[in-house]
This record gives structure tokens, C-alpha cells and sequence, in this order.
């Protein structure tokens, strides 16, 4: 069946284009996806003519139908991907962000699972057609270290190691305001009641989450923090840090998009995902016992905004 979506804009939104409110509220649709959908007229809005360009105002409805995709098994494509390293049990790459992990209804092309099937010669089947050998996901727009399985026997250690908090994560965040080494934050986490998007830890079925900041650096304004995660719930970190006040710079959804900056700041304003970066997945071989330690570079959009920062 179709999905259909309503939205009143907030008077925070108001003023953003139209395709990219409701990209940044359907997090399993890309934007070329959202304005695919207004051309096809799956979009309505309570005031003025339906445009993917068009300037949202504050109570404004907006409705969002999509038709149901038909159900289909990937397909291998020839997409650009980063291997970190590759044995005979696991592959272990460094996904772009942009990239979904798998196909979904809004994403059944394009996927780190299609890029997989094409670069990586046999996959666990553990996680179904559609989720060969996932086993762990970062959000679209997070890039980093990810560990593929290339068999059951491997996606089931490797899925154990994950669940019983053996595996040590590591993230790279560009966050709002100052934040002090040291902050340990134990909250649990669930979907939000009122915005079926979004995770929070007001919720009645929250489930434990763990999110450390181990170091941090002050950048007038921002910091740069490492983050070290003991679970692995949706939106963790993202979720965290927004609840404390220091949401993510670039992530829209948990309030980390600024308007007028300072100038020293003006570089933020190129950011179009959250500044995010899974920088280090450390886990035991699934097959050899021995303990492994991957770590990927902050990518050229990251590594940009903080030189433009810096100067």
C-alpha cells in the first residue's frame, strides 16, 4: 500500500524549500526522490502552486502520498567503493555518505548493498535478499568504517559481538557549543511519539543507550569532539547530543541547522548532511579470534569545512 505523510511547517521552517523540508523529514527519500514525487503530483500543499522550489511558510500543510514500490532483489552495481579491508569471512569499507546501506521502499537502486553485490564475491544471506550481509547500518548521510559478512558463520559472531557490546565505535562529530571531555550520557532511546522521523529519549519503550565524549576541541562557537558509543541505537549520538544542546552541526533534524552565522562560521553554511564521521570499528576476527582495529580519514567534505573554520 501506498505511504502517505502530513506535515504543518513550524515557524523554524519556515522559509526552507519545499523539497528539502520534507527530505529532511523522510529520511528514507533523497531529495532527487522528494522532487520526483512533487513532478508526479504526489505532493499537496494548503497554499499556493505545488514547486520543489518553493519557499515553505509557517502553517502551511503539506501532504505526501507515495505509491507502494514494487518489491524487487538488488541488482550488483558498479558503484565507487572504499575497501578497507577483505579476507575470506569479512570485507570491511569505508561507505560514503549519501549512501544507504540498503534497498528500502525509496531507495531500491544506488545502495552500499548494490555496490557489495557487484565489488564482493559471496554474502552472508543471514539478513534476507534485501540485506546481504549487513550486519550493523550507519545512517545516509554518516560516512566511516563498516565490517560486511561474508557468511552466516561470520554474520552471526560478528551480530553477537554487536549485541553483547563487545565491538568498540568510535565517531567524529562537529557539534554546537562547548562541550566537556569526559561527558558520559545514559539515556534511553525510542521513536518519538509526536514525529514518527525522529528518536528521543522521551518515550515509553526506550531502550538503553550509552554515548561518551572522550575528547573535545572548542572552536569558538562549535567543537570538535570524538565520541565513543557503548550501543548502537538509531540515531544515537544525533539523538544524545541534541537533548544535552549540542546537536550535530548540519543535522537538520535534531536542530543542528544555524542561520545567520558569524563570519568565522560562514564555511558551516556549505554543510549538506550532519557532520558526522564514523571514524574507527574495532571487533574480534569472526573466524581467526584476533582482535582487529579498522579506522577511516575524515572525507574531503569534513576535512574542508574544518580547514574553512580554522583559518
Amino acid at each position: 500500500m501506498s505511504s502517505r505523510h502530513h506535515f504543518v511547517v513550524a515557524s523554524p521552517d519556515a522559509g526552507q524549500r519545499l523539497d528539502h523540508f520534507l527530505a529532511t523529514r523522510l529520511t528514507d527519500l533523497s531529495r532527487s526522490q522528494v522532487q520526483r514525487l512533487i513532478r508526479d503530483g504526489h505532493v499537496r500543499v494548503s497554499r499556493g502552486k505545488v514547486k520543489a522550489g518553493m519557499a515553505i511558510d509557517a502553517g502551511m500543510a503539506i501532504d505526501l502520498e507515495a505509491p507502494e514500490p514494487a518489491a524487487a532483489t538488488p541488482e550488483p552495481e558498479p558503484l565507487p567503493l572504499s575497501v578497507l579491508y577483505d579476507d575470506e569471512d569479512l570485507v570491511v569499507i569505508d561507505k560514503p555518505a549519501g549512501m544507504v546501506v540498503h534497498p528500502s521502499a525509496g531507495h531500491p537502486r544506488g545502495t552500499l548493498v548494490n555496490a557489495l553485490l557487484h565489488h564482493v564475491a559471496g554474502l552472508s544471506g543471514i539478513g534476507g535478499t534485501e540485506r546481504p550481509g549487513i550486519v550493523h547500518r550507519l545512517d545516509r548521510g554518516t560516512s566511516g568504517v563498516m565490517v560486511i559478512a561474508k557468511h552466516d558463520r561470520a554474520h552471526r559472531e560478528l551480530a553477537r559481538q554487536f549485541h553483547d557490546r563487545e565491538v568498540a565505535k568510535d565517531y567524529v562529530a562537529l557539534v554546537w557549543g562547548r562541550v566537556a571531555a569526559g561527558t558520559r550520557i545514559e539515556q534511553p532511546i525510542g521513536r518519538d511519539a509526536r514525529h514518527r522521523q525522529k528518536m528521543s529519549s522521551r518515550t515509553r519503550r526506550g531502550r538503553t543507550a550509552v554515548t561518551r565524549i572522550v575528547h573535545a576541541d572548542a572552536l569558538d562557537g562549535v567543537s570538535l569532539v570524538r565520541v565513543a558509543i557503548e550501543t548502537g541505537r538509531t540515531h544515537q549520538i544525533r539523538v544524545h547530543l541534541s537533548e544535552r544542546g549540542h546537536p550535530i552541526v548540519g543535522d537538520v533534524l535534531y536542530g543542528g541547522l544555524r542561520r545567520r552565522l558569524p563570519a568565522h562560521l560562514a564555511p558551516l553554511e556549505s554543510l549538506d548532511r550532519p557532520f558526522l564521521h564514523a571514524a574507527q570499528l574495532t571487533f574480534t576476527h569472526p573466524t581467526k579470534g584476533t582482535r582487529m582495529s579498522f579506522e577511516a580519514p575524515l572525507p574531503a567534505d569534513l576535512r574542508d569545512i574544518l580547514a574553512g573554520i580554522q583559518r
